[in-house]
């Protein structure tokens, strides 16, 4: 079990539910030794990664809304994750793009 212990400066900005990592997400993060933690973490504080600016505000206003959020983040030059936090707030996932 992971605990994450929160001050202020570090409080998320959602709740974020369930974190769940795709078979496919989990063996290039293992492939490239990157931790997984480490995307979570930025998605976790509002930094939605490589998105547009559009796609940004989304974010921003689902934050108020509910919707649904997600981050991309490019952790080498042709590879992409995505992580979707569902609009329950049930779960996050991390996943690539073709697992959608």
């Amino acid at each position: 079990m992971i605990v994450i212990n929160f001050d202020e400066s570090t409080k998320p900005m959602s709740e974020l539910g369930a974190l769940v990592i795709t078979k496919g997400a989990d063996a290039l993060m293992r492939g490239l030794k990157i931790n997984p933690f480490f995307y979570f973490y930025r998605h976790l504080q509002g930094d939605w990664g490589d998105i547009c600016d559009e796609d940004r505000q989304t974010n921003e206003d689902a934050l108020i809304s509910g919707n649904r959020l997600m981050s991309v983040y490019n952790v080498i030059a042709e590879e992409r994750i995505w992580i979707i936090t569902e609009a329950d707030r049930s779960v996050t996932t991390i996943l690539l793009p073709e697992e959608y």
